[in-house]
């Protein structure tokens, strides 16, 4: 597998609505079930769902009562691969900062797609080959949303058919660049 493939991957598995939150607030929440969802003012079904998903993917131990042998010692610590996740987390979150448009990690696909611009994938068919898993559905309302909030332009070429280029703004290119860097540094 390629670097880009490595770093497309890695973004993939980053994105949703409390994948990075959790990674990044686990810390200072000490690793305990009430301290997180306080800090994140999260559903606790949805919360465990997304632990249970964490613990699933290895990004997460869950320490049982008797393991953590004290109530204020963490309930959950992160891997080693969960460390890894959490570096990835701030680049995405610092990348995000940059753009200034938000928490785009939140939409599905949303940093994904970026990259896979960044690494000049222009076309549709690119773009979606680039990207295990995404549906054109899918792919088609993110596009459409990037281009609508300004983070992508779209240029139609003639030759040899009309089809539509997608291509990162000249302002998100740098922080989507800077990005890239820095996932790939951390594989």
């Amino acid at each position: 597998m390629s670097k880009e493939q490595q770093v497309l991957r890695l973004s993939s598995e980053l994105t949703g609505q409390w994948t990075l939150p959790i990674l990044l607030a686990l810390e200072g929440s000490g690793g305990r079930f009430t301290a997180l969802q306080s800090k994140l003012n999260i559903a606790p079904s949805r919360l465990s769902a997304y632990l249970k998903k964490m613990v699933e993917d290895g990004l997460l131990l869950h320490l049982s009562p008797g393991d953590r042998r004290h109530p204020l010692l963490p309930e959950y610590v992160l891997t080693e691969k969960g460390r890894l996740y959490r570096e990835a987390a701030r680049a995405v979150q610092l990348s995000e900062q940059r753009i200034g448009q938000g928490r785009l990690s939140d939409k599905v696909w949303g940093i994904p797609i970026l990259l896979s611009l960044n690494f000049n994938h222009t076309r549709f068919q690119e773009i979606r080959q680039s990207l295990e898993g995404i549906t054109p559905r899918m792919l088609s309302l993110r596009l459409q949303e990037f281009h609508r909030d300004g983070l992508i332009c779209k240029e139609i070429m003639g030759e040899p058919r009309p089809s539509f280029l997608y291509l990162l703004e000249k302002n998100v290119q740098p922080p989507v660049q800077q990005l890239s860097i820095d996932l790939a540094s951390l594989l």
